[in-house]
């Protein structure tokens, strides 16, 4: 999971610094590393380190990225590598400079890299799918510019659009996708099935129109763009440098499948995806969640819910609120602590929980307690909180996830570990309860998560849903295919691989 944007300014502007506004806005994202490229009419300007966005960025490095129009990224590792050469955006000189961000993780990259080196005679640097996908977009724009009568090879919207076509053929997985065109303009491109979220926006200065895209509608709240729309499962947005605007939808007709997993934990409360407020949905799987633990348990003891900040909050409020019982903030966060599930390294994450939480003993001494967090992944941060909430005195302690258990893994962008190392793997919801030490716990319905994510529109919506379900959409994901992936994501494999500077 990583945070894409990028900007299109008025000519004779310069867009870096709402570029690394944006950055600061998306950085919930991707904590691992940051960059900027910037094109002026002949020129590109990049920076991109490891680092959060206020530490790889200082106000000269800001002024030295000058042009109209730019791209942006900050990295969450799919793999667990760290390494800098692979931060984004990244940029190819041939065809015409051509520079792209991703937000996503294809499922054929190792095919692809072969295959661009044997038929395109292009040669990856790195393991990343999103060179790959760069490197791709590049060789078909080369192979659909036509011929000119002087030969030269004149680019226009035409040869983009044949050229992303051919991409979508070649590339499976998810993807969403800006690029850019020095001195050209910026591509928006989304998966055929719109499995990662992007969306566009626009604002008047001056009577002239500057053009925004990004994967959060709220990076565009904060920077006083009007929220357009989102682009398209399957649709390529051209907004070339003086402003003009075209799309087409260059994929096949599919089924669009939004990762339901945004709006259980990545993205922000105060964005809207695919048209359903973040918030909203968190506030229906509280209540959902709230009205089936009177169904099943109406006798449940709970005297106040504490939710696992930040992002069991929203749900936690309305699930006490259905429950009739005080809801309480028992759990004082360390905001200096990154977001402990995109830790590339298990032992990484260990230390962080230790450090990310402290009790306020009053919320807890001699009271049946209900926690809330968003989902439970390896179990490590919930078996540890059960544990701070025994030791600050609470005579039961109860946990509720706001997801259903994880089972499955996730091939789509989310770096969720082995199988294995799943709690729920291979156990009854009573035998986690068990494993983190809760005296009972329960787990949203996927139905229900799913009812609770469809928001107030009437419109027919499918998640993907896959790391809860094993559905899998795009790509063909077959126990060959999950091995090697796993095997990658193994939290042994990560702790022992070297971080890179």
């Amino acid at each position: 999971m990583c945070g894409i944007i990028g900007v299109v300014g008025i000519e004779g502007s310069t867009v870096s610094p709402t570029l690394y506004d944006g950055l600061l806005v998306l950085q919930h994202r991707g904590q691992d590393a940051s960059g900027i490229l910037t094109s002026t009419e002949s020129r590109v300007f990049h920076r991109r380190a490891n680092g959060l966005v206020r530490d790889v960025f200082q106000l000269k490095h800001i002024e030295l990225l000058q042009g109209s129009m730019g791209i942006g990224h900050v990295r969450y590792p799919t793999a667990g590598s760290s390494s800098a050469a692979e931060a984004q955006p990244f940029y190819t000189n041939s065809p015409f400079g051509i520079s792209l961000a991703h937000n996503g993780n294809l499922t054929n990259s190792e095919e692809l890299i072969t295959d661009l080196f044997d038929v395109d005679r292009r040669r990856i640097n790195t393991d990343s799918d999103s060179e790959a996908l760069l490197n791709l977009l590049a060789a078909e724009i080369q192979r659909a510019i036509p011929d000119t009568p002087s030969g030269k090879s004149a680019l226009d919207e035409e040869s983009v659009f044949t050229a992303v076509e051919r991409l979508h053929r070649r590339a499976t997985g998810s993807f969403s996708v800006v690029a850019m065109i020095t001195g050209w303009g910026v591509i928006a491109i989304r998966d055929r099935h719109g499995i990662r979220p992007l969306c566009m926006g626009s604002r008047t200065e001056d009577g002239m129109v500057e053009r925004i895209f990004a994967s959060e509608s709220v990076a565009l709240d904060v920077l006083d763009f009007e929220l357009d729309r989102d682009v398209k499962p399957g649709e390529t947005v051209i907004v070339r440098s003086n402003g003009a605007i075209t799309s087409r939808i260059c994929a096949p007709v599919a089924e669009p499948r939004p990762c339901i997993f945004e709006h259980v934990y990545f993205s922000r409360p105060d964005s809207t995806i695919d048209g359903v407020s973040v918030h909203a949905a968190r506030l229906e799987m509280g209540r959902i969640l709230g009205e089936r633990i009177l169904k099943e348990n109406p006798d449940h003891g709970i005297d106040v819910v504490v939710p696992v900040p930040d992002s069991g909050r929203i749900a936690a409020l309305e699930l006490a609120r259905t429950l009739g019982v005080q809801y309480r903030e028992g759990f004082v966060k360390n905001r200096y602590i990154g977001r402990t599930f995109i830790m590339p390294g298990q032992n990484v994450r260990k230390k962080s929980v230790r450090k990310k939480l402290n009790t306020i003993l009053g919320e807890f001494q001699n009271k049946n307690v209900l926690i809330v967090d968003d989902s439970i992944v390896r179990g490590n941060t919930s078996k540890r909180i059960v544990e701070m909430a025994r030791s600050a005195g609470a005579e039961q302690v109860f946990f509720a996830s706001c997801a259903p258990p994880v089972i499955h893994p996730n091939v789509y962008g989310i770096d969720m570990p082995a199988r294995e190392e799943y709690i729920a793997h291979n156990r009854t919801v009573d035998e986690i309860g068990d494993a983190i030490g809760a005296d009972w716990m329960i787990y949203q319905k996927l139905d229900d998560l799913v009812t609770a994510c469809l928001g107030a529109a009437e419109r027919e919506v499918t998640f993907d849903c896959s790391c809860f379900d094993g559905v899998y959409v795009a790509g063909t994901i077959d126990e060959e295919y999950l091995n090697r992936l796993e095997s990658r994501r193994k939290d042994a494999a990560k702790d022992a691989e070297p971080v890179i500077s």
